[in-house]
């Protein structure tokens, strides 16, 4: 794709209009453009840039979920493709708000980007009960474990589940944590394997974990 494509897929990502990306995808795929790059140079190239203006302060977190929402769309439309042409996934990533917290804004903004960098997410809501985690990783064996909470009182809870996932798996995906109150030095004093400051630094994370070598 040219320069003047991925300005097309940024302008549209930033369109209140969810049926601007919804015809540049058709479009594309009318033009038998890969499905692949649509995804890659396109959408996750655009959605890029739009995460480094976040990181500049240039735009706000308004508008990286308005951009993650029409991503989400775009995707959904060359998902079917993608199956079929059978393009592997990064890995899974399990994603859920711990325990005691019902806050899902950051959650799901992270799984859209996650999905949109090309992981098999699957998120398992909100007040989700340490059982529940240990569940899915032994159903999932996802590479990677995201926990999310918003509040102080919830945060220790990420604890918890470390711990479980640690002691139950002998071979335990990734664990990444994440949320307003959460800082590095929480995640480095309960051993995380990362921390996440926002969605963008997630999907950065994400990689370089899977580049060093998941599950």
């Amino acid at each position: 794709m040219t320069l003047e494509s991925i300005k097309l897929f940024y302008e549209a990502l930033k369109n209140t209009d969810l049926s601007v990306i919804e015809r540049l995808v058709k479009k594309c795929l009318d033009e038998q453009v890969p499905p692949i790059d649509i995804l890659n140079k396109g959408l996750i190239q655009a959605m890029g840039i739009i995460g480094q203006e976040f990181k500049a302060g240039q735009i706000w977190v308004p508008e990286v979920l308005l951009a993650a929402r029409n991503m989400h769309a775009g995707i959904n439309l060359i998902k079917p493709h993608l199956l079929k042409d059978k393009v592997p996934s990064k890995g899974k990533f399990v994603i859920g708000t711990v325990k005691g917290d019902i806050h899902d804004i950051g959650k799901n903004l992270v799984s859209m980007m996650m999905t949109g960098a090309g992981y098999q997410v699957i998120d398992l809501g909100i007040d989700v009960p340490r059982e529940s985690f240990l569940r899915a990783v032994a159903d999932e064996k996802p590479q990677l474990l995201g926990l999310s909470a918003l509040l102080t009182t919830t945060m220790l809870e990420m604890r918890e589940v470390l711990i479980s996932i640690r002691e139950t798996f002998p071979d335990p995906p990734k664990i990444i944590v994440g949320g307003a109150p959460v800082t590095q030095k929480f995640a480095e004093e309960i051993g995380a394997d990362g921390y996440g400051e926002d969605a963008i630094a997630a999907v950065e994370l994400s990689n370089r974990l899977i580049s060093q070598g998941g599950k």
